[in-house]
């Protein structure tokens, strides 16, 4: 099977292999991530895919490209999992479920639908007692707080920025050197 990379366009249309149960909590679809999950590196191996899931399809080319740049590790299935993987095993998972519940919120077509979402986020990882509080100054905060008034579909842009910023400037280089990438781009198919 050739690559699978999503255009920017499309990205979170295309999170097919994803979804947010109803407490917000990202779930690897497609690729079947599950504590019983037999990965490639043991110390990942809770949070990886079934091996013949990723590793049947996984090329070279694809974790060179996700070195590349951060863009191109999230908008790469098997690199947004393998990311994902990753901020597991460091106990920060909420920075990407964040950033892909933005994503999803984005696309909401009904403005009933946007205010439930809003709030859903909001509470789950902005406000100061969100039992997946994201890393964000109090500034930000501050100004999420004012767009929950009245939530449009940009709402989140600044705080899902700097979280972006965040992930790329931080966990993605130490992405880049772990374990799991090394034992990935390994194992991948010429």
């Amino acid at each position: 099977m050739g690559a699978q990379w999503l255009s920017g366009s499309t990205f979170a249309s295309h999170l097919q292999g994803w979804a947010f149960d109803s407490h917000l909590r990202l779930v690897c679809v497609e690729f079947a991530c599950s504590p019983r999950a037999s990965g490639v590196c043991s110390g990942y191996s809770g949070f990886l895919p079934r091996s013949k899931d990723m590793h049947g399809r996984l090329r070279t080319e694809d974790t060179l490209k996700w070195k590349v740049s951060f863009q191109n590790l999230l908008f790469h299935k098997d690199g947004l999992c393998a990311f994902r993987a990753f901020l597991m095993s460091e106990h920060s998972e909420e920075n990407i479920a964040f950033y892909l519940a933005c994503e999803d919120y984005k696309n909401t077509k009904t403005s009933s639908k946007l205010c439930s979402k809003a709030k859903k986020i909001y509470e789950e990882f902005i406000d100061s007692d969100a039992p997946k509080e994201v890393n964000l100054d109090h500034e930000t905060k501050s100004i999420m707080k004012k767009n929950m008034e009245h939530p449009t579909a940009s709402c989140f842009d600044l705080a899902q920025s700097k979280i972006y910023t965040l992930m790329e400037k931080d966990c993605y280089p130490r992405f880049l050197k772990s374990t799991l990438y090394m034992e990935l781009s390994r194992q991948a198919k010429p």
